[in-house]
């Protein structure tokens, strides 16, 4: 162990310290890479390019994501121009007829589109059209924060079932099918959801039920929030207030657009022109696109399941539907549209890529930090030449302590699930899932348990803390902005159920091991 090494893993230690002391960290993540780096390579050239090239190499690596998030955000919003995705889910909206029932409506709802299009891009979906409803039902505007935050944020994107990039970044080290990987995280991320609902509801959500005077006064941030990271105040922006503070996106609820959500009396959106042909167009793209999306499912869960089809695994999911969602973009505005249709898609497409660098860009330096300790990234960060080995300070400090774990499938399954946490720290989760899935293999081997287990636990704890329920520079900035509650007090009241959800989850699956 150098100096280098435990000059990483101080800047670690610091770095997880701040997280539980609820502040932002992307300052002491630009300065433990620069003194890592410097340590390294004994130069302070060597420091300040390993800020930049780790700044860099995590731009690269979070791409894909970010492309992902804006295809599906320009797709949702070609489709919010002409009404259609209030006329897709407004039936849903009928659902709601009290502040408990919405609590699971929208849980439910949330998992689900979540699945299909990740959290981040149906956050102003979700916004503009159901949580009003939820508001008005009886369910607090900190309630629905919660539901969301562990449906969308934590359920959906720890298993990333459809789309499949986690699993097959898993899939990457643990050299086993990402199919497995994606069926075991699914199990381990609906325990800890159920888990952590359950203790959401008992403990926030059925004694703060709003009656109908209170959820009546009740004023949702249109186009920003002033909750950020670092933040305490919880303060909700107004349509016109004219921005956010600390790094949340001013327009975080409009998709990147700017525009207000359309809402008629009693928080209903509208869905559509009044004009007759407009309308049927409007009905038409609202019942085409989640049909062709559900179609795109089952094609998916036939060539995983069955021999019908060949299987499109190993991360397939993410290309397919960022390909779908650009040429829905495209049939969606010319059929809106014929007249300026493209220029309505290159609007879109630049509001979607916006939106998703604004919600998501926080997390490269913290990503840029970790990739340090990774020997996969480091030599580029560091500047060694291309055919050098990179130091790989977490997996070395690592390898110190693995004799110490007990070799049994329990412990080596808590040891996975901590690394993972500690992974996610980074802001988003995945980029450090091909290292926990070497480590999956090689604990996995010397102990004797399940691979593809212990590689689905390390990511549903990497993407639980990261993905946008633990952390606060992550997601969970969004979900608390189009909330108007402090993202603080969120990932703060989320951490004992989430972590207890985990807890509980992992044990489970150890009894299979």
């Amino acid at each position: 162990m150098s100096v280098a090494h435990w000059t990483y893993l101080l800047g670690l230690a610091a770095l997880i310290a701040t997280v539980v002391a609820r502040k932002n960290v992307i300052a002491l993540a630009v300065v433990a890479t620069f003194v890592t780096g410097t340590a390294y390579g004994g130069s302070l050239v060597t420091g300040l390019g390993a800020v930049f090239h780790g700044a860099i190499v995590a731009t690269r690596e979070l791409l894909p994501i970010f492309i992902i998030i804006g295809l599906v955000t320009a797709m949702l919003g070609a489709m919010r121009s002409v009404g259609a995705d209030a006329m897709m889910i407004r039936p849903l909206r009928h659902l709601f007829r009290n502040g408990h029932l919405a609590y699971m409506v929208l849980a439910v709802v949330t998992y689900l589109l979540s699945m299909s299009f990740w959290p981040t891009p149906v956050l102003p979906l979700i916004a503009a059209i159901l949580l009003p409803a939820a508001v008005h039902a009886g369910l607090a505007p900190f309630g629905a924060a919660l539901a969301i935050a562990i449906t969308g944020q934590g359920m959906a994107l720890s298993a990333d079932y459809i789309m499949g990039v986690a699993p097959g970044l898993s899939a990457e080290g643990a050299n086993v099918p990402a199919g497995l990987i994606a069926d075991r995280a699914l199990v381990i991320s609906l325990i800890v959801g159920v888990v952590a609902l359950a203790i959401v509801y008992l403990r926030d959500v059925r004694t703060t039920m709003l009656d109908p005077e209170a959820a009546a006064a009740v004023r949702l941030p249109v186009t920003g929030t002033g909750t950020a990271a670092g933040t305490d105040t919880g303060r909700p922006v107004q349509s016109g207030d004219g921005g956010a503070s600390d790094g949340a996106p001013a327009d975080a609820t409009a998709g990147g657009g700017g525009g207000t959500a359309t809402l008629t009396e009693g928080g209903d959106a509208g869905v559509g022109p009044p004009d007759t042909g407009a309308r049927r167009r409007t009905r038409i793209i609202a019942i085409a696109v989640p049909a062709l999306f559900v179609v795109l499912l089952a094609v998916m869960l036939l060539g995983r399941f069955t021999s019908l089809i060949p299987n499109i695994d190993d991360g397939a999911g993410a290309p397919l539907v960022g390909g779908t969602a650009a040429l829905a973009l495209v049939v969606i505005a010319l059929v809106a549209n014929r007249g300026g249709w493209l220029d309505d898609i290159g609007t879109h497409f630049s509001e979607g890529i916006g939106f998703a660098f604004r919600t998501m860009a926080m997390v490269i330096p913290v990503a840029g930090f970790v990739y340090v300790g990774l020997s996969d990234y480091s030599g580029e960060i560091l500047g060694l030449p291309e055919d050098a080995t990179g130091p790989g300070f977490l997996l070395d400090a690592i390898g110190h302590v693995q004799p110490y774990i007990p070799h049994s499938p329990v412990a080596v399954a808590f040891a996975m699930l901590l690394i993972g946490m500690v992974i996610g720290l980074d802001g988003n989760g995945w980029p450090g899932l091909p290292f926990t899935g070497s480590l999956a293999d090689m604990l996995g081997q010397s102990s004797g348990a399940d691979v593809a287990t212990l590689a689905a636990i390390a990511q549903n704890g990497a993407t639980w803390t990261g993905g946008g329920t633990l952390v606060i520079w992550s997601s969970l900035i969004v979900v608390a902005g189009i909330t108007g509650v402090s993202v603080i007090d969120l990932a703060r009241r989320l951490f004992v159920p989430v972590v207890t959800g985990l807890i509980v989850a992992t044990g489970v699956m150890a009894v299979f091991l």
